[in-house]
C-alpha cells in the first residue's frame, strides 16, 4: 500500500508514523509513505500558498496553483481531500481504500481550499467527524491509521484487527485481563471457563448491548441484527428494546 500526503506540514505526519504499530508497519515495508508541501511548487520569495478570499470573508485559502502542481506532482490511483464536506469516514471506508493499492490524502488548511482545485484534482472528500480542527493532518492520519491496521503483518496479532469495533457494525465487546478479581470486582466468570463457543456467545451479546446503548444509529436493519445469548438462543435488537 503506497499513501501520498500534500501537507504544508510534512513533520505533524511523518512523526505520528514513526510510532508505535503503524511505526512498525512502516519500518517493515508494509507500506510506503511520500510526503509532499505545496511550498515547493511557488513561485515567490515568500513561498506563499494562500490569499483572501474573493467575495471577502475572515480567514484564508488555500491557492489554487501550487496545491493543483503538488497534487500532479504524484501518481495515485485515488486523490482524497480531507474535509468537514466530506463524507463521514466508517470502518468499511479502511477496507475499500486499502483495495485501491496507492492513495493521495490532500490536508486542507485555513478556510479551505481553492474549489477549482476540488473540481479538477479530487476524486472524493471524507471528513472524520461534525467537528472542525486546523487541519487536515490529523483526519489524514485517522485514516493512515485504520488502513495499516487492515495489512497484512501490520499488527503482532493478524486476529486483532477482525474482533475491533465497527468491523461488523457493532461496537467492540468488552475487555478484561489479570487480576482476575480487582478491587472488589471481578471479571465475567464466563471468560474464565474456557468453553470457547460460550465465551463467543457472551461477547456477541454484549457487543449487541454495548451498540444499542451507546450508538444505536449503527443498528440500521434492527429486524435482522441479532446475537446469541448466553442461554444458546438467539436473542434479537427488537426483544432486548
Amino acid at each position: 500500500m503506497r499513501f501520498v500526503v500534500v501537507t504544508l506540514f510534512p513533520g505533524l505526519i511523518d512523526g505520528y508514523l514513526s510510532e508505535s504499530v503503524v511505526g512498525r508497519a512502516r519500518r517493515s515495508h508494509c507500506f510506503e509513505l511520500s510526503l509532499i508541501d505545496p511550498r515547493d511548487f511557488t513561485s515567490d520569495r515568500h513561498r506563499t500558498v494562500d490569499d483572501v478570499p474573493y467575495g471577502g470573508g475572515a480567514g484564508m485559502v488555500m491557492k489554487a496553483e501550487p496545491l493543483a502542481l503538488a497534487i500532479e506532482s504524484a501518481s495515485a490511483f485515488r486523490r482524497i481531500l480531507l474535509s468537514p464536506s466530506g463524507k463521514p469516514f466508517r470502518q468499511a471506508d479502511a477496507g475499500r481504500l486499502l483495495s485501491y493499492g496507492s492513495i493521495l490524502l490532500v490536508c486542507g488548511r485555513y478556510e479551505g481550499i481553492d474549489e477549482r482545485v476540488i473540481a479538477s484534482h479530487i476524486d472524493e472528500e471524507i471528513s472524520i467527524g461534525d467537528f472542525v480542527v486546523t487541519g487536515g493532518e490529523l483526519a489524514a492520519l485517522c485514516v493512515i491509521d485504520a488502513i495499516v491496521r487492515l495489512l497484512p503483518h501490520a499488527l503482532g496479532n493478524a486476529e486483532s484487527s477482525e474482533h475491533e469495533s465497527f468491523t461488523d457494525g457493532l461496537l467492540e465487546y468488552p475487555q478484561y485481563t489479570r487480576p482476575a478479581r480487582w478491587r472488589d470486582t471481578e471479571v465475567p466468570p464466563v471468560l474464565l471457563g474456557g468453553n470457547h463457543a460460550a465465551i463467543a456467545s457472551w461477547r456477541a451479546a454484549r457487543s449487541l448491548e454495548r451498540t444499542q446503548k451507546r450508538r444505536p444509529d449503527l443498528l440500521h436493519d434492527t429486524s435482522v441484527r441479532t446475537a446469541p445469548s448466553l442461554g444458546g438462543r438467539t436473542t434479537s435488537y427488537e426483544e432486548r428494546k
